[in-house]
């Protein structure tokens, strides 16, 4: 293995693309990040520009290669992780006809309730290893053949933004395993397009990607675009897999039994099996790393984003004031939350501000704080909140725990990773070693890992340990763990019980809203 060979990973996530160079020992040699915004015109409505998208995917490769004075020759190759779910109706020039509708959209709701419901949607899901919730583009998709038909009728292709951009990049359409595996009309067993799900969307396997490996190689950059990006005609592309499971590679979590936990502006808990699983229940997801590598979890919307709620409603002085120290605001509201006690003296936050999908599934989940009491103050719903997302992550990982028993520890990476609060707080209520792996750019160290078993550099994922060291570890406070176990079955048994309450106030709240 040549030493002065470089990689590159690409993440193309909702918020940003970040593009990273790393050496060969994993250690991170340059990196830029190019911001856009997602547009939500309605409460059930978020969209992006796929050429905005595009834009900052061609900034961060040539920035990183400008900036980290790598040659093209020693650049070994480029991988690509993506977030999941868009979809994008585009002509048979890859012209976009619509926005990319994002995992966030839930315009199509109704339409998922009607796959559940009526068109066998259970069985779909054990076939395809995607809930039928308003993220999937099979839900997307039926939801566009009845209102927004004209897209939908004169659409060469439905593809995702990774597929937008290796278009852009090469002019052919592809759809890696792991990426159709989120569509939720991939047949996990026989890593084909599922008939059923192709008729419930009322298309064609035509009308989607070519399926390949995620270790597909693509090579043949055009000649004056290789020199806008500053690379070779010939530098290996390699298509790479969903942010989601290239997080588990990245954070070593690919053992059995050891579970990566991600708490960004939403979250997940993900763990390895060597063959797909669904879950009769319906509660979690599978998704293809490789054809030998599946990765089983539940994806949460409501993460960091709750944080940030806090700090713009609640912590607008402690903002100012942390502005004018030049520290963290967050650090300061969570200085306020140690004021508290664990279990914020019984109060109790529900988490669903964006809907919720693991492991309720259920779009018209709505955000609540449950026993506040006169005694409350304004430290214990900062507690609350950060108590309750890591509760509602629990809850995901009992799930998951009927079908792979209990965990042999958690690898947690994320924003939240920063805070020793909030790490305590996941020890402490997953009752769980919490390790922090070193490097908090686990997607694009996953591709890049990945693109090495794509060009035949390593023969397994090994030398993922090597690459990733740990920063913090924490063990669960016993005390605590047994006043969290009292507080979590009431937290379950609220969230529950509203099933016909979140309906109804999601029906009242979009009525006033979208009039």
């Amino acid at each position: 293995m040549d030493s002065k060979k470089y990689l590159m990973g690409v993440d193309i996530g909702t918020t940003s693309t970040k593009a990273v160079i790393f050496d060969r020992k994993g250690a991170v040699i340059s990196q830029h990040t190019v911001g856009y915004p997602l547009l939500s015109p309605t409460p059930s409505t978020a969209e992006q520009e796929p050429e905005e998208i595009l834009r900052a995917v061609f900034t961060c490769i040539k920035q990183n290669m400008a900036e980290s004075l790598v040659s093209p020759d020693d650049l070994e190759l480029i991988s690509f992780s993506s977030a999941m779910h868009s979809v994008i109706a585009v002509d048979a020039k890859g012209n976009a006809l619509t926005k990319s509708i994002t995992w966030a959209d839930n315009r199509s709701a109704s339409y998922a309730e009607k796959i559940k419901e009526e068109l066998n949607g259970h069985e779909v899901y054990l076939k395809t290893g995607t809930p039928i919730h308003p993220m999937s583009p099979l839900s997307k998709l039926l939801w566009m053949k009845h209102e927004l038909n004209e897209a939908y009728t004169l659409a060469h292709k439905f593809i995702g933004i990774k597929e937008y951009v290796f278009y852009k990049l090469f002019g052919v359409f592809l759809i890696d395993y792991s990426i159709a595996s989120s569509t939720g009309m991939m047949n996990l067993e026989k890593l084909e397009w599922d008939q059923e799900a192709l008729s419930i969307a009322g298309i064609t396997s035509e009308k989607l990607s070519t399926l390949v490996p995620t270790t597909h190689v693509v090579k043949g950059l055009a000649p004056e675009l290789a020199d806008k990006l500053g690379l070779r005609t010939e530098t290996p592309f390699i298509i790479g897999a969903s942010d989601g499971v290239l997080s588990n590679l990245g954070v070593n979590a690919i053992e059995p039994g050891v579970v990566a936990v991600t708490i960004g502006t939403s979250g997940a808990i993900r763990t390895v099996s060597d063959r797909p699983i669904t879950d009769q229940k319906g509660r979690t997801f599978c998704y293809a790393l490789t054809d030998k590598h599946w990765v089983i979890g539940g994806p949460v919307n409501n993460g960091g984003m709750t944080f940030r709620w806090v700090r713009d409603q609640f912590g607008a002085a402690e903002a100012e004031t942390a502005k004018r120290l030049g520290v963290d605001p967050y650090e300061m509201l969570t200085e306020i939350a140690k004021k508290v006690s664990p279990g914020a003296d019984g109060l109790l936050f529900h988490p669903y501000m964006a809907g919720e999908r693991a492991p309720l599934w259920n779009a018209n989940a709505r955000g609540s704080f449950f026993g506040l009491a006169l005694y409350h103050k304004k430290e214990h719903m900062i507690r609350a909140v950060l108590e309750g997302v890591i509760f509602n992550l629990y809850s995901v990982l009992l799930a998951l725990q009927e079908l792979i028993g209990i965990p042999k520890g958690v690898q947690a990476t994320g924003g939240f990773a920063r805070s020793a609060l909030w790490r305590q707080m996941m020890a402490d209520i997953f009752n769980q070693d919490v390790t922090i792996p070193e490097s908090f750019e686990s997607s694009c160290l996953g591709a890049v890992i990945l693109g090495l078993y794509a060009l035949e550099e390593i023969d397994d994922f090994s030398i993922v340990s090597e690459m990733v060291g740990s920063t913090h570890q924490h063990k669960p406070n016993p005390e605590n763990v047994d006043t969290y176990q009292e507080l979590m079955s009431i937290f379950l048994s609220v969230s529950r019980s509203l099933e016909d309450e979140y309906k109804q106030i999601a029906d009242f709240q979009r009525k006033r809203l979208e009039m």
